[in-house]
């Protein structure tokens, strides 16, 4: 199937890419590689998952952050590249996780964005990965992803 079949057949609708906060771009792309700028759980104009794992929201919750913040990445990625089959594979995840001292369960939030590239992009969306936990984070945001894939064209 393709990535639009599979967000279809998830009842996945891609939103517009989210706009820059600040003085950056939401993403660039160089060579084949494109990379995103930070993707924050944002649902529209509101930040649907905001405070602290272990803390405020719990790890189900950050789970569900990290999938929403990836339904923005792809969109992002969608911008990119014109059309998700040019996404020949995801190289590389990067999750921040917002989180309260003594939370360890980075992996689990994150995997909520992981598995979504895989349901997504099928094999093309295994990609390596870093998952830190973080003292603070940009708008109270529970997870920040940014993420980098490869593009044909």
């Amino acid at each position: 199937m393709t990535a639009e079949e599979n967000l279809k057949r998830l009842g996945i609708v891609l939103p517009s890419p989210p706009q820059a906060v600040g003085k950056y771009v939401p993403w660039i792309r160089t060579g084949s590689l494109v990379m995103t700028s930070g993707q924050l759980p944002w649902e529209g104009s509101v930040m649907k998952y905001a405070g602290r794992l272990g803390r405020d929201l719990s790890t189900e919750q950050g789970y569900a952050a990290a999938r929403l913040a990836a339904i923005n990445a792809i969109a992002q990625l969608k911008d990119a590249a014109g059309d998700l089959e040019k996404i020949a594979n995801l190289v590389r995840l990067e999750g921040n996780v917002f989180c309260d001292e003594g939370f360890s369960e980075h992996p689990q939030v994150l995997n909520g964005a992981s598995d979504l590239f895989v349901e997504v992009f099928e094999e093309r969306g295994k990609h390596t990965r870093t998952a830190l936990g973080i003292r603070d984070m940009p708008l109270n945001a529970a997870v920040q992803l940014s993420v980098f894939a490869e593009v044909r064209d």
